[in-house]
């Protein structure tokens, strides 16, 4: 255990800049859109009461919200994009370079699944880092937005309401719903584990393991979709469906797992 955490703390040592500067372009891009935003709308608010129609102009921190989602969205794809090539790049990037970091990696006194392991938590804690971050900046963004704004202008809104009025929130980031959230989270964690084992089957038998990790991931793939989309509710109980689903990630994060521990510790060479 102790050998796994310290593998797990080189990877996330080696990854901490671009994730800082991942935070620090949402924080910088956000904390921009809402500052600019909310001046608009106190400004305009403003002029409403010099014309006797400030009844109508209140607004809250969700109606802000609800304006930015672009530049909201934009941030957040830029992390979600960048977090999933670092989910190829935390392997290849052993093999880059004159001293190849590979030959050390897999040659400490260590099991090779704690290798594969480590890689694999340091990808959910950048992304449980960058959730996490982003309900930290919701908090300051709406004090932020109470201080900028008089509390005569402002209606109160909950901070549910905040979350649900970003489209981008709902849809990737921070879904309401506490099963959809699972969901969400548990199929991504499960395609961090497909997509290392496509990237050992091609490290492992080079040109041929290209073609065996698309069709590894095709067929995972559709397992996976399957379960999602497939109209199961003429036949079951939504209960059972979920039941299926449930068994079906199962079976692939079980195949997948015993597939990956055996490919790095058995066929990946140095």
């Amino acid at each position: 255990m102790n050998r796994y955490l310290k593998l797990v703390h080189l990877e996330v040592h080696r990854f901490r800049y671009a994730l800082f500067s991942l935070m620090f372009l949402t924080a910088a891009i956000q904390i921009t859109g809402l500052v600019h935003t909310t001046q608009v709308r106190v400004k305009g608010w403003r002029e409403a009461a010099r014309l006797g129609e400030h009844s109508t102009r209140n607004f809250s921190f969700a109606d802000v919200i609800g304006d930015l989602q672009f530049l909201f969205a934009i941030p957040i794809l830029i992390s979600i994009v960048v977090l999933g090539l670092y989910v190829f790049l935390i392997w290849y990037r052993d093999w880059i370079g004159r001293d190849k970091f590979a030959y050390r990696l897999f040659t400490l006194p260590t099991v090779r699944r704690n290798v594969y392991m480590a890689k694999a938590t340091a990808i959910f804690v950048f992304v449980f880092a960058m959730v996490s971050f982003q309900l930290l900046m919701l908090l300051l963004e709406r004090q932020l937005f109470n201080w900028m704004v008089p509390s005569e202008y402002r209606m109160s809104s909950l901070f549910a309401e905040a979350v649900a009025s970003n489209l981008v929130f709902v849809r990737f980031l921070l879904p309401l719903d506490g099963i959809q959230f699972v969901v969400y989270y548990g199929i991504g964690i499960l395609a961090v584990f497909v997509l290392f084992t496509a990237v050992l089957l091609e490290r492992s038998y080079r040109l041929p393991g290209i073609v065996y990790a698309i069709l590894y991931v095709a067929v995972c793939g559709a397992a996976i979709g399957g379960a999602v989309y497939l109209n199961l509710y003429n036949y079951f109980y939504p209960r059972e469906i979920t039941a299926i689903r449930f068994c079906i990630y199962l079976m692939v994060m079980g195949f997948t797992l015993t597939l990956g521990f055996r490919l790095v510790s058995k066929k990946i060479t140095v």
